[in-house]
């Protein structure tokens, strides 16, 4: 066994020291609390030591969880220090910047558009970072992280960038003929991504069951990240929720169709969130204003 524990138990167990909840870090870091509550068990584990007391309510830290939360601070803010230190002497503080989004943003709206961005801001450069998780967050050395939600994250200013909705999509043909054959959704061959971590994006069963429409009784086709899921609605296997960040252009050039009628609007939207410590750095002020650009984003209040 390695003797460091994954940084994600560690920046998750960071999060309840520091907010002394695990709802509340559940909520700062956008996971549910079942998450928190695996992540917790997995460090004790690694650890082989009890460092949360759950007999009392709320649960709180033992001796050995406060010597690890306050070496854990430390050596968190140490790296984020070396970091800054590094940037700054190879001269690279004030040309690049650190992004954090999916890897399904990433591929489908972020990367089409940066060319853009280098374009307005010669000079400058861009790091994307795309986690294993669809959980993006403000890791030590990220300026700025890109994510899906109801803005009510708290770790730094967030910007409202649009909002999304969803509508079944697919490939002309498929779409056409199940139309012509009188075939509903709760018919069709359907396209879903089911991770772990993802629990937060509306999945076909939330679809369907906001429309009132009956459960599905298609072929299932699962895959575990969006990207993998597009290229299959591509290739005509089957129907996919198509996210309007990502399937707008297929749709826009032909490629998917959407299903008639059949966009929702679920309250949600694309933000980004820039970390406190990066607030100031002119490479992301600079990004920040390309985003507000081509987005038109508002700054939200969490």
């Amino acid at each position: 066994m390695s003797r460091l524990p994954p940084l994600r138990l560690l920046t998750t167990f960071e999060a309840v020291a520091r907010l002394g909840s695990m709802r509340e870090a559940a909520s700062a870091l956008n996971v549910t609390q079942p998450a928190v509550t695996q992540a917790l068990k997995a460090l004790e584990d690694h650890v082989g030591a009890i460092l949360i007391d759950r007999s009392t309510r709320p649960a709180r830290l033992t001796e050995t969880g406060q010597q690890l939360a306050r070496a854990t601070r430390d050596g968190l803010d140490l790296i984020a220090d070396t970091i800054e230190e590094i940037r700054t002497s190879t001269g690279l503080e004030d040309q690049s910047l650190t992004v954090a989004c999916t890897m399904g943003f990433a591929t489908h709206w972020l990367m089409p558009r940066l060319s853009g961005f280098y374009a307005e801001n010669p000079g400058l450069f861009v790091n994307v970072q795309v986690p294993p998780t669809d959980l993006p967050q403000i890791w030590p050395g990220t300026d700025l992280v890109l994510r899906y939600g109801r803005g009510t994250w708290k770790d730094g200013e967030t910007l409202r960038l649009f909002d999304e909705t969803i509508c079944p999509v697919g490939r002309p043909a498929l779409v056409e003929s199940l139309l012509a054959k009188g075939e509903g959704l709760e018919t069709a061959p359907l396209i879903h991504v089911r991770t772990v971590e993802a629990r937060h994006w509306e999945g076909w069963t939330d679809y369907l069951a906001r429309r009132g429409l009956p459960k599905s009784r298609g072929r299932s086709h699962i895959f575990d990240n969006y990207v993998q899921a597009v290229q299959a609605a591509l290739d005509g296997r089957g129907l996919m929720l198509g996210w309007h960040s990502i399937t707008d252009h297929l749709v826009a050039d032909g490629s998917l169709k959407p299903w008639p009628d059949g966009a929702l609007d679920l309250g949600t939207a694309y933000f980004a969130t820039v970390a406190p410590a990066a607030a100031k750095r002119s490479p992301v002020q600079a990004f920040v204003a390309w985003l507000e650009e081509r987005a038109g984003a508002g700054i939200v209040t969490p």
